[in-house]
């Protein structure tokens, strides 16, 4: 019962995120909106944020486990980008509320996951050109990370236009490329 209790309170409010900004959400207007009392919701969290954390955090972690072998740099772009699509109310809500660092918290670790998982399928191949050790392995991973990262930055804060995947796409490339 305390699992379904969680849920029904995450996803009121997932429902309320995609309708308004996350400074117009009370405890109150959740617990309405899936049908129980405050109480049951301070039984569960501590705070709203502290609610919103756990969400992006399993958000994260699901996203993470969705895209177990990631073959393509296009393959990581289209994975992050997809998923901030498919959610683009709720995380633009998120990405410009005071809880902004949480959100980018976990998109850096998305990225950091998408960006390793691509580097070692891609370095395994045969005349691949991405033979690393140690330093410098994970200096490229770094660096490509960043370059992804800041791609998801600027397509939030540019409204999210779809022709930005693409555009990211072509910059990942060319950072390969300079490798």
């Amino acid at each position: 019962m305390s699992n379904l209790t969680k849920k029904a309170i995450k996803n009121s409010f997932i429902k309320l995120l995609n309708e308004q900004p996350l400074t117009g959400i009370t405890v109150r207007e959740i617990a309405a909106d899936c049908g129980i009392n405050r109480n049951s919701f301070y039984y569960h969290y501590h705070d709203i944020p502290e609610m919103m954390e756990e969400i992006v955090k399993d958000e994260a972690t699901a996203l993470i486990a969705a895209y177990p072998d990631i073959s393509s740099l296009e393959e990581c772009v289209e994975a992050v980008f997809s998923f901030v699509l498919e959610n683009r109310r709720a995380i633009n809500h998120i990405y410009h509320s005071v809880r902004r660092e949480v959100f980018e918290q976990y998109l850096m670790r998305i990225c950091d996951y998408t960006v390793t998982a691509w580097f070692d399928a891609a370095s395994e191949g045969e005349g691949s050109g991405l033979k690393t050790e140690g330093t410098d392995r994970s200096m490229v991973i770094r660096f490509i990370r960043y370059e992804l990262f800041g791609a998801c930055i600027d397509f939030m804060n540019e409204g999210m236009p779809p022709e930005a995947i693409e555009e990211a796409k072509k910059l990942l490339g060319l950072a390969v490329g300079m490798m």
